[in-house]
């Protein structure tokens, strides 16, 4: 991969949207999302009535000489959440000219900045065969994402990807963010109980199929000689005509609506992001009207 094409002013426009985390209720404290619970913020939140063992530095005397009752001030809790971002590193997703490994690579880099805007901490991964490997880890700031966010373009992708196998004997973390999966899951390789594990730690999960355009409408006619991307060894000569392309897009329909069916039943959120579309269609458009960000 040569270049990760990082917009700077893009980036800038990114600045008025924010990541809408699901069930935000852990976390470490500094950062930008209120938790359920109540804390020790700047942020006003609400009065309760005092109790005995409370904090009396909490205690509204200006409260107590309006109303001669002692009433608590209670603050909201913000919550700095962890980002994980988890790239398919796999042959197929560099089919055709790069234009889906590179799609894939803008689509971590943007959901990782969006986080780091809400003093959230980034970590991005590659998944390949079974195993998860690091790229950026605990990343928090944006100087310290400029100073890192090249290493993308390190990433190189070949070989098969099996997704679950691979990162259910990580430690995700229990409730404190969103973890993103990217990946055109296009395999018969299990992916389902990635998703139900990254849902059972009471993390919002975000699915995101990339696909290229050749994928979407396939030009090719004629006699043809196919190798399967993630198994060289596998090889097929198809006469590719009218029937056959009809099949192919039913099967490809069939795995689209698969994926988003499997991921909206379990609560995950699900995008179809197409390597020619935009970053603007993709964030302002279909991730915006999802309630993603806002």
């Amino acid at each position: 991969m040569n270049n990760l094409v990082i917009n700077e002013a893009f980036l800038a426009q990114l600045e008025v949207l924010q990541m809408h985390i699901k069930d935000n209720v852990a976390g470490l404290f500094g950062g930008n999302h209120r938790s359920k619970t109540h804390g020790s913020s700047c942020e006003f939140d609400d009065y309760r009535d005092y109790e005995a063992g409370d904090d009396i530095t909490k205690i509204d005397w200006n409260a107590y000489a309006r109303f001669d009752k002692l009433y608590l001030k209670l603050y909201l809790d913000e919550r700095r959440l962890h980002t994980r971002i988890y790239i398919d590193a796999s042959r197929s997703m560099a089919h055709g000219k790069n234009e889906k490994a590179e799609q894939a690579l803008r689509l971590a880099a943007t959901v990782a900045y969006l986080s780091i805007c809400q003093l959230d901490k980034v970590s991005i991964y590659t998944v390949r065969d079974r195993k998860v490997e690091t790229v950026i880890e605990n990343v928090a700031g944006k100087d310290a994402f400029i100073n890192v966010i090249g290493r993308l373009n390190e990433i190189e992708f070949y070989g098969d990807s099996y997704i679950s196998d691979a990162i259910l004997p990580e430690n995700v973390g229990y409730g404190d963010g969103m973890s993103v999966i990217i990946s055109d899951f296009l395999t018969e390789n299990n992916y389902e109980d990635a998703i139900e594990y990254f849902v059972g730690k009471k993390r919002h999960v975000l699915c995101i199929q990339v696909l290229s355009a050749e994928e979407m409408n396939p030009t090719s006619r004629g006699k043809m000689h196919f190798f399967d991307s993630e198994g060289t060894q596998k090889a097929y000569r198809k006469n590719i005509d009218r029937d056959i392309m009809k099949a192919y897009r039913e099967a490809l329909a069939y795995v689209i609506d698969t994926t988003r069916l499997f991921c909206l039943e379990r609560g995950a959120d699900y995008l179809l992001a197409r390597d020619t579309a935009s970053l603007g269609e993709l964030f302002f458009g279909d991730l915006a009207d999802m309630g993603v960000v806002k």
